[in-house]
């Protein structure tokens, strides 16, 4: 944006958990400097207008921009081909409203992994929209390894651990644990000492090892449901655990095929304010079905429905608008809805500056219309 100011009016504003009508924001060298309901904003000086119901039609909604924890690629193109590839995904997703996302890589080797981390940290100090690194592998349990090569998976030992936040350079934000493996909880600490936020999954912990992980320091589910024991009413497993803890966030992929969307429902009832809606989107997200790789395996696309060979679901082909419409259809209001692709994972990741288009913020912005559709994105600057 540099030093454009801008506003954007007569949108129905949902932020803050709240639903303003008629609401307008005035944004200047990418900070949102005002807000308010109708018409104050003619008053108020600014090189760009834009009225949201031209864009998106009487029922223009205005968000913040949305914030991805978990997404491995899109637009035909995966994180682990390097940086114009991690350019071309980000570029699919923010034409769907996400305007800031956390860089997931699956299992790998460690000498991979590490020059990964070092072109992801590059690009983390070039393009704001790049907010670091996740790494969901190689910490997992092989019992429940998912669409990680099975091979690649190794304990979270000190030396591998220091190895991979060094390559990092700062710019690892999540790593995934199981933390049943040998020293994983020692681990955890280790790394929340670095910074990093340190999310459960790919697990067969139960639900006293999963607290035993959030009080050392883990504060994430990962993708909830999916690579981990259900919730059973005798073995609440992790999503029981998670759910019962104030201090964790819970993600969910909100697709229909992960996740029902009855469980997505009863998951937002169940940690108010806590799940973040994520793609975990692999390189056919807004591409054609087909066959990809994720990581080292081969990956089936049909019907936008993403598997390995024996069937496991590999991955996602969700956009975070998509995310929106599925979880607002399963009968979550339209404000936590919307909290769960904003402000909720910024919070998650210590960026409050980020997922929120009050005074101060980061002016990025969704505009959408009456069925969810993102109609126009708006980017300021960190």
């Amino acid at each position: 944006m540099d030093g454009v100011s801008r506003i954007i009016h007569s949108a129905r504003l949902v932020d803050g958990g709240t639903e303003t009508p008629g609401a307008w924001i005035r944004s200047e060298r990418g900070r949102v400097t005002a807000s308010g309901a109708g018409d104050e904003w003619r008053a108020l000086p600014a090189d760009e207008i834009v009225d949201a119901q031209e864009v998106a039609g009487e029922g223009a909604l205005l968000t913040p921009g949305f914030i991805d924890l978990h997404g491995h690629g899109g637009g035909g193109r995966a994180h682990e081909e390097g940086a114009d590839a991690i350019r071309a995904a980000r570029a699919l997703h923010l034409a769907h409203g996400t305007t800031r996302a956390v860089i997931s890589l699956v299992a790998g080797s460690l000498t991979d992994l590490q020059a990964r981390l070092g072109i992801i940290a590059d690009l983390t100090h070039a393009d704001a929209s790049v907010l670091g690194a996740h790494l969901e592998g190689p910490f997992l349990d092989r019992g429940h390894h998912g669409a990680h090569d099975p091979d690649l998976l190794i304990a979270p030992t000190p030396d591998a651990v220091d190895a991979l936040i060094a390559a990092a350079r700062g710019a690892l934000v999540q790593v995934t644990l199981a933390p049943e493996l040998p020293g994983a909880i020692e681990a955890i600490a280790r790394m929340t000492r670095a910074g990093v936020v340190v999310a459960v999954g790919h697990t067969s912990a139960d639900a006293d090892l999963t607290r035993e992980a959030f009080d050392a320091g883990a504060t994430l589910l990962t993708h909830a449901f999916n690579a981990m024991p259900g919730l059973h009413h005798r073995a609440p497993g992790p999503v029981g655990a998670a759910t019962g803890d104030p201090r964790v966030t819970v993600e969910v992929i909100a697709d229909g095929v992960h996740v029902h969307r009855d469980v997505i429902r009863i998951l937002f009832a169940a940690a108010p304010g806590r799940v973040a809606l994520v793609t975990d989107a692999m390189a056919a997200a807004g591409a054609a079905d087909g066959t990809y790789r994720l990581g080292s395996l081969a990956v089936t696309v049909e019907a936008g429905v993403a598997r390995l060979a024996d069937g496991t679901i590999a991955g996602s082909t969700l956009t975070q608008d998509a995310a929106l419409r599925t979880a607002v259809a399963a009968g979550v209001a339209l404000p936590a809805a919307v909290a769960a692709l904003t402000s909720t994972p910024a919070r998650t990741i210590g960026r409050p500056e980020l997922g929120s288009l009050a005074v101060g913020a980061v002016a990025d912005a969704v505009l959408l219309d009456a069925d969810l559709q993102a109609r126009q994105v708006f980017t300021g600057t960190v």
